[in-house]
């Protein structure tokens, strides 16, 4: 029953999607923009690590789409509250654990398409990265986007308006945006700034991408972005399972 509800649910928002293809293709083009403008200013620049600047650079975005995306996914609950929507599936027999994973699926589904989008344009600017490092990349923004997302309906579940969300999700994602070395290795930085970064489990999947970017699969560096990328989106959609039961949705 789990996985029908679920699949119903994924394909109710994932139809959704499909006829807003506006915001499908939109939903990419702050990265793309970084891509773009940003990252010929990197070109042959010394960054402190392994491969090239592509290779530093199209990680941190891949991982960016997912970060600021997802975390701002709660924001279609907050709609659909108003609309009465939430009101009616609770009168539904349908798990609210299939609620939640119909959501953050299809979340997952959408920026993982928007990745491969950056991907591919990355590819014509210069980027060259072996096929299992960009799968691999693939893999954790899924994970992160299944994490982030059910944080986000949760909190969306809580709050009673927009003007509520919007703060408290810029409070927690600008200081993951800029301790995780997204658009350059926090290494270049100053070493407290170093060390304050690794208090941030986002670093941990940011250094893991690169590696795999560059080829490097056994290295330290996977091994703590896999276990922090399971491990947080275990606990994200533990906790937006109880919210989602809680709250009754």
């Amino acid at each position: 029953m789990l996985l029908k509800d679920t699949a119903l649910v994924y394909g109710r928002y994932a139809r959704q999607s499909l006829r807003s293809r506006f915001a499908l293709l939109f939903g990419v083009l702050m990265p793309l923009l970084y891509l773009l403008f940003f990252g010929p200013l990197l070109t042959d620049l010394p960054l402190g690590g392994r491969g090239s600047s592509w290779q530093v650079l199209v990680p941190g975005l891949l991982l960016q789409l997912g970060l600021f995306g997802a975390s701002f996914a709660g924001f279609s609950i907050i709609i659909e509250q108003g609309q009465g929507v939430v009101e009616r599936m609770r009168v539904t027999p349908v798990s609210r654990l299939a609620l939640l994973l119909g959501r953050v699926l299809r979340d997952a589904t959408l920026f993982v398409f928007q990745a491969v989008l950056l991907v591919l344009a990355a590819l014509v600017m210069g980027l060259r990265a072996p096929l299992p490092g960009v799968l691999i990349g693939f893999a954790f923004v899924a994970l992160l986007t299944v994490s982030l997302a059910s944080l986000s309906y949760a909190l969306a579940m809580k709050v009673r308006t927009p003007q509520e969300f919007g703060p408290a999700v810029n409070a927690m994602t600008m200081p993951m945006m800029l301790l995780s070395g997204l658009m350059l290795p926090m290494t270049l930085g100053p070493a407290w700034l170093d060390v304050l970064s690794h208090f941030v489990p986002f670093r941990y999947l940011v250094d893991a991408v690169r590696d795999a970017y560059v080829g490097s699969y056994t290295t330290a560096h996977m091994l703590y972005g896999g276990l922090v990328a399971v491990a947080f989106a275990t606990l994200a959609v533990t906790v937006g399972t109880r919210v989602f039961r809680t709250a009754g949705a």
